[in-house]
């Protein structure tokens, strides 16, 4: 239901949080958080609550949840992630679910990576982004990427709005290349750690 052509302007607004899962010392994978707006739960959410008790549960909502993130499988989930100029590749998501609260509806699932980053976290940089620009992803106001128990102290966490023309740009290029060069960076955020 997400995802859909080619578009001028975005047809559905996410806010973003992204949890950094790091097990054994190891940056493991991402928990993606994304909160829609409410014209696009109000139409994803219609004729969901079985029960009739204007409530949806995450039972109502599981086959929503499944149909979203294997939609997203074909869509790279509209995460890229890199260390250094190399990218990091992703594994398929797991551990997911929808939500109902206060009128909006929010996805959560976790992306793991192929391999773990054993080694210092030296420039990892995440972007996620939707090249089509059918999705408009903002990241939240407050803690919009953040660090995961087992996080090594000393982490900086910083983000920036991606310059065309700039190396991040020239970098993200050549490491997504199915992006094609229509694609419109928007915000970067970038993580350093010391190593184990």
């Amino acid at each position: 239901m997400l995802a859909g052509g080619a578009r001028a302007h975005p047809h559905v607004w996410i806010t973003a949080q992204t949890t950094l899962v790091f097990e054994k010392g190891a940056l493991a994978g991402l928990r993606h958080r994304w909160t829609f707006d409410e014209y696009y739960t109000a139409m994803a959410i219609e004729g969901l609550d079985k029960n009739h008790d204007g409530i949806y549960d995450r039972e109502e909502l599981a086959e929503l949840a499944k149909v979203n993130v294997d939609g997203l499988k074909d869509y790279h989930y509209f995460t890229y992630a890199m260390l250094g100029s190399k990218e990091v590749k992703l594994a398929e998501a797991r551990d997911y679910w929808l939500e109902h609260q206060q009128g909006a509806l929010s996805l959560t699932f976790t992306l793991p990576f192929v391999a773990p980053i054993v080694a210092r976290l030296d420039n990892f940089k995440l972007l996620v982004e939707d090249p089509s620009y059918y999705i408009a992803f903002d990241l939240a106001k407050s803690d919009p990427v953040r660090l995961g128990a087992g996080a090594p102290t000393g982490c900086t966490i910083r983000s920036s709005e991606v310059a065309e023309g700039s190396q991040d740009a020239e970098r993200l290029a050549k490491a997504f290349t199915e992006l094609g060069p229509s694609f419109g960076y928007r915000t970067l955020v970038a993580v350093d750690c010391p190593g184990p």
